[in-house]
C-alpha cells in the first residue's frame, strides 16, 4: 500500500507547495499601485499648485517629505507611519472629500510600508539626477530662437537644451521638474525665456530662466495637467498660457500669482496670445472656438470666428493685432483681432482677413518670421511650407520630415527656420529656397548616429 500510494502523496505535497509560491504576493509597488490611488483619490487637495497641509502626493520624493505634521511613513513600520493614521479608521482623515480608501487598500499600503516603501518608479517618470546620454532622439515638441540670434531652445526629456543658433555645439542644458515642455517663449528684452509644461495628469508648470546665464530664476505649478501656447504680455510683466484642463491662465511674472483663470473653453486650450496693447488675449483649442477676452474686467467678450474645426495651433503676428491659426483638418486662417465684435460679423467671417493652402492632414505648428512678412505651418503628414502672410503665397516646401512637424523657429536675423518634430531630428532650412542646412539630434546620443549637414556627412 506504502509502496503504492507515497509518489500520489509526494505529488499532492509537491502541487500544495507550488499552488502556496505561485499565491504568494508580489512585493507592494509605488509606481503601479500606490500613485494611481493617489490620483484617483489624494492628488484633487495635494498637488503644487494646491498643497493642502504643505503635503505632495505627486511624487515618491514629495510624498516621503511628508507635510506640516512631518514625514508620511516610516520604512517598515507601518504602525508608526502617519499616513496611515490618515487613511485608517471609522472616519478617516483622508482623503478629505469622497469616498474612503477600501479596507484592501489601506493594507496595501501598510504591506508596502512593511516591506520597506521603496520607490519602484522608472526612471522615465522622474526628473534625471544627471544629464541623460538618451538611447534615441526624443520627440521635439518646442523650439524658439532668443531675440538676438545667439541661441536655440530646444525641448527635451525634464530639460531644456540651448545650442548655439546655427546648430554646431550645444552651450547649456537646463534641467526641470516637468517631465515635457510643450511651448517657449523668449521676452521681448530676450533676458528671460519661459517653458510652459508638465508631467500629464500631475501638475502644470512654467519655468522662467535667466539668459544667457541659463539660471532658473522662477518656476510655478498650476493645476494637475500640462499647460501650452505660453506667451508674454507686451509690458513683460505677465504670461498667458493654456492647459489640458480646459482653462486659459495669465500668470504674474514678479510672484507667479494667478491674476485670471479663465475656464470658458469645453476642451483643451492650445495656448493665448496678448494683443498689442496687452489689454486682451485670444485663445483657442479642441473646442473650435477661438475666444477674445478682456484682462482687466475679466470678461469673455465674444468668438471671433464661427465654430467650425478643432484649433490645434495659434500664433500673433508680431506688430499687428491679428491672429494666424491652424485647424486638425489641416486649414491654415489669418483673423483681425478687434474687440468691437458684432455677431452678425463673425457669422459672415468679416473678420477673416485670409485663408492659406490646407495641408494633407492637420497642422501641428506655425511661426511667424520677425516681421511678420512670412508664415511657416507644419503638418501631421509631415508637410512643412512657408507663406507670404499678406497674398497667401506659398513660397516654399521644407522637405524630410519623418512624421509630424510639432515645432517651427524662424531665426530673427538670418533667412533660416529651424523644425523639429516626431522624428527627434532638428533641420535648419534656408527660408527663401527650402535648403536644408544641416539635421541633427539636438541631444547627446548614447551612439552617435550620421546626419547630413548640407552636403557633407558629421556626426553629432
Amino acid at each position: 500500500m506504502n509502496a503504492i500510494h507515497t509518489p500520489f502523496r509526494a505529488a499532492l505535497v509537491g502541487l500544495f507547495f507550488a499552488g502556496s509560491l505561485a499565491a504568494a504576493p508580489k512585493p507592494a509597488s509605488f509606481h503601479k499601485e500606490i500613485a494611481p490611488i493617489f490620483r484617483r483619490s489624494c492628488n484633487g487637495c495635494h498637488h503644487p499648485g494646491k498643497l493642502k497641509g504643505n503635503l505632495d502626493l505627486t511624487s515618491y520624493e514629495a510624498f516621503k517629505k511628508g507635510g506640516k505634521h512631518g514625514s508620511s511613513f516610516k520604512p517598515g513600520n507601518p504602525k508608526d507611519s502617519l499616513v496611515i493614521e490618515e487613511i485608517s479608521g471609522k472616519e478617516p482623515s483622508m482623503p478629505a472629500e469622497g469616498t474612503p480608501l477600501s479596507a484592501i487598500e489601506v493594507a496595501l499600503f501598510e504591506r508596502w510600508i512593511k516591506e520597506g516603501a521603496h520607490d519602484d518608479t522608472p526612471a522615465g517618470f522622474a526628473k534625471p539626477t544627471a544629464p541623460l546620454a538618451y538611447p534615441a532622439a526624443p520627440a521635439i515638441p518646442a523650439l524658439a530662437f532668443s531675440p538676438d540670434g545667439s541661441f536655440l531652445a530646444v525641448a527635451a526629456h525634464h530639460e531644456i537644451i540651448l545650442h548655439k543658433a546655427d546648430g554646431s555645439a550645444i552651450a547649456a542644458r537646463l534641467p526641470g521638474d516637468a517631465a515635457r515642455i510643450e511651448s517657449f517663449a523668449f521676452s521681448p528684452d530676450g533676458k528671460y525665456l519661459a517653458a510652459a509644461g508638465g508631467s500629464p495628469g500631475l501638475f502644470g508648470e512654467v519655468q522662467i530662466w535667466e539668459m544667457p546665464a541659463g539660471k532658473l530664476a522662477k518656476s510655478f505649478r498650476f493645476g494637475r495637467d500640462s499647460l501650452f501656447g505660453v506667451n508674454w504680455s507686451p509690458d513683460q510683466q505677465s504670461l498667458v498660457c493654456g492647459s489640458a484642463e480646459r482653462t486659459v491662465r495669465v500668470i504674474a511674472v514678479a510672484d507667479g500669482k494667478e491674476l485670471f483663470k479663465f475656464d470658458n473653453h469645453t476642451d483643451w486650450t492650445f495656448g493665448g496670445a496678448f494683443t498689442l496693447d496687452g489689454k486682451h488675449f485670444v485663445s483657442g483649442g479642441r473646442d473650435r472656438v477661438l475666444k477674445l477676452v478682456d484682462i482687466a474686467k475679466k470678461e469673455f467678450i465674444s468668438d471671433l470666428h464661427p465654430s467650425a474645426e478643432p484649433i490645434n495651433c495659434l500664433i500673433r503676428h508680431p506688430s499687428k493685432d491679428q491672429i494666424a491659426f491652424g485647424s486638425a483638418q489641416g486649414s491654415l486662417f489669418l483673423y483681425q483681432v478687434t474687440n468691437q465684435v458684432d455677431r452678425t460679423a463673425v457669422e459672415k467671417n468679416t473678420y477673416r482677413i485670409r485663408s492659406y493652402n490646407r495641408l494633407p492632414v492637420a497642422t501641428t505648428a506655425l511661426a511667424f518670421n520677425a516681421d511678420g512678412t512670412l508664415l511657416a505651418a507644419g503638418g501631421a503628414a509631415g508637410d512643412c511650407r512657408i507663406y507670404r502672410t499678406e497674398d497667401g503665397t506659398q513660397l516654399t516646401t521644407l522637405k524630410g520630415h519623418d512624421g509630424p512637424v510639432f515645432a517651427l523657429a524662424f531665426h530673427p536675423k538670418l533667412p533660416h527656420i529651424a523644425a523639429g518634430g516626431f522624428d527627434g531630428h532638428l533641420r535648419l532650412f534656408n527660408t527663401t529656397n527650402g535648403t536644408n542646412l544641416i539635421t541633427f539630434s539636438p541631444v547627446p546620443l548614447k551612439t552617435p548616429i550620421k546626419t547630413a549637414s548640407g552636403s557633407k556627412e558629421s556626426k553629432r
